[in-house]
């Protein structure tokens, strides 16, 4: 986390203005640096899990869109100022079923569904700061990869409770139901990992 102004919230206007080419998330109004270009396997389970995402959709004529970091999702609560928002992020797969959240700049709103690839240099943002940021703003489906435990933590929100339910854990043997879907599986053991 940057330590520049220790009480300063920060929000989507200061994003903006952030230096060209340094990748940052704002959460919660802090600042986080994002680490360097992530490894080749976390790289290559985001492509083939967007891809497995993109193929079904296209299969099916659907309308969700998927997009891959960088990809600026813009969480805001429902009275705030688009540049007041305090949480700007950049998941490394977004699932938008909402064509009306989407902008040149990224989305606006809650994705359906997120997937995280844990990187080694800051596992908690993932497992800790994103799960509470997103079942705070109902993203509908969560994942969370992890490439060197070989697991995936998949959190589904209750729609009684807008509260995530206790998390499904899988391994990189096993299919996992896309939730959002009725019938899209992800065969990890068939992917090219």
């Amino acid at each position: 986390m940057s330590n520049t102004a220790e009480n300063k919230i920060y929000t989507y206007a200061d994003y903006l203005a952030y230096p060209e080419g340094e990748r940052i998330e704002i959460i919660e109004g802090h600042i986080y640096n994002m680490a360097a270009a992530p490894s080749r396997r976390h790289q290559g389970i985001i492509t083939e899990l967007a891809s497995e995402i993109r193929n079904y959709i296209k299969s099916n004529k659907g309308d969700c869109k998927v997009y891959v970091a960088p990809f600026d999702v813009i969480l805001k609560n429902d009275n705030e100022e688009l540049t007041n928002s305090k949480n700007i992020i950049q998941p490394d797969i977004s699932v938008i079923c909402d064509k009306n959240k989407l902008t040149d700049k990224g989305c606006t709103g809650s994705p359906d569904m997120i997937i995280e690839v844990v990187s080694p240099f800051n596992p908690s943002s993932d497992y800790v700061r994103k799960l509470n940021l997103y079942e705070q703003f109902k993203v509908r489906e969560y994942w969370i990869v992890s490439p060197t435990k070989e697991t995936i933590l998949v959190y589904m929100l209750d729609k009684n409770t807008n509260q995530y339910e206790t998390p499904e854990s899988f391994t990189f043997k096993d299919t996992i139901k896309v939730g959002i879907y009725n019938n899209l599986e992800i065969d990890f053991n068939s992917l090219d990992l």
